[in-house]
C-alpha cells in the first residue's frame, strides 16, 4: 500500500513540475503574433485604414514602439493596455517574426498631382530617416510608403499637437515642413505615401 501511495505522490508532484514549466515557457513567435492579427491582419498586413500594417518593421522600431506604449509615452486608444500585458522578450519575439514578413501596401487612391508635390516635401523633409520613399525600415524608422492615410494622418496630428513624443531630427524637419508648407503639404506627403501601393 505505501508503495501505490509513494507512486501516486510521485506521479502527482511530477505533473505539476511539468504543469509549471509549461506553463512558465514563453510562447513561440508566431502564436504570440497571431495575437495581432485582430487588428493587425494576419501576418501584420492590416485590412483598417486607422490601424497600421506591422508587417516589414525593423526589429528594433517594433519593440520601441511597444515599450513606448507600454510605458504610457505614445498615446494609444488600446495599444497601451494590450502591450501591458507582454514582456521584453515576447516583444523582440514578436518584432522578429513581423521583421521577416512582407510588407503589404494598402490598397488606396492618391492624387497624383499632389503625390508630386509630396514626394518633392519627402525627399526634402524626410528622405534622411525614411529612406527610398518612405518605404524602407533600415534607419529603424516606420514605413511610411503603402501605410493607410488615415492611420498617418492620426500620426501626424499628434506629432504636430505634440500629444506624441518625436525624435529630435523629425521634430526639427516636420515643424519646419509644416511651418513652410501648412496642412496641404501634409496632405501632399500622405498622398505621395498613399500612391505607392
Amino acid at each position: 500500500m505505501k508503495h501505490k501511495s509513494v507512486l501516486a505522490t510521485a506521479m502527482i508532484a511530477g505533473c505539476l513540475v511539468w504543469t509549471a514549466n509549461a506553463q512558465a515557457e514563453t510562447p513561440s513567435a508566431k502564436m504570440l503574433a497571431y495575437t495581432c492579427a485582430g487588428c493587425h491582419g494576419t501576418n501584420g498586413a492590416s485590412h483598417g485604414p486607422a490601424t497600421p500594417t506591422i508587417s516589414g518593421n525593423s526589429i528594433d522600431y517594433f519593440v520601441e514602439a511597444m515599450e513606448a506604449y507600454k510605458s504610457g509615452e505614445r498615446p494609444s486608444t488600446i495599444m497601451g493596455r494590450i502591450a501591458k500585458g507582454y514582456s521584453k522578450e515576447e516583444f523582440e519575439l514578436m518584432a522578429a517574426f513581423f521583421a521577416q514578413q512582407k510588407f503589404v501596401p494598402a490598397k488606396q487612391k492618391a492624387d497624383r498631382k499632389l503625390a508630386s508635390k509630396g514626394k518633392a516635401i519627402h525627399k526634402k523633409s524626410c528622405e534622411k530617416c525614411h529612406e527610398d520613399g518612405g518605404s524602407s525600415s533600415e534607419d529603424d524608422a516606420g514605413i511610411l510608403a503603402g501605410q493607410w492615410t488615415p492611420y498617418l494622418q492620426y500620426s501626424l496630428e499628434d506629432f504636430l499637437d505634440g500629444s506624441r513624443p518625436m525624435p529630435k531630427k523629425m521634430k526639427k524637419k516636420l515643424l519646419k515642413a509644416h511651418k513652410k508648407y501648412g496642412d496641404k503639404g501634409i496632405q501632399a506627403l500622405l498622398n505621395y505615401y498613399a500612391g505607392q501601393n
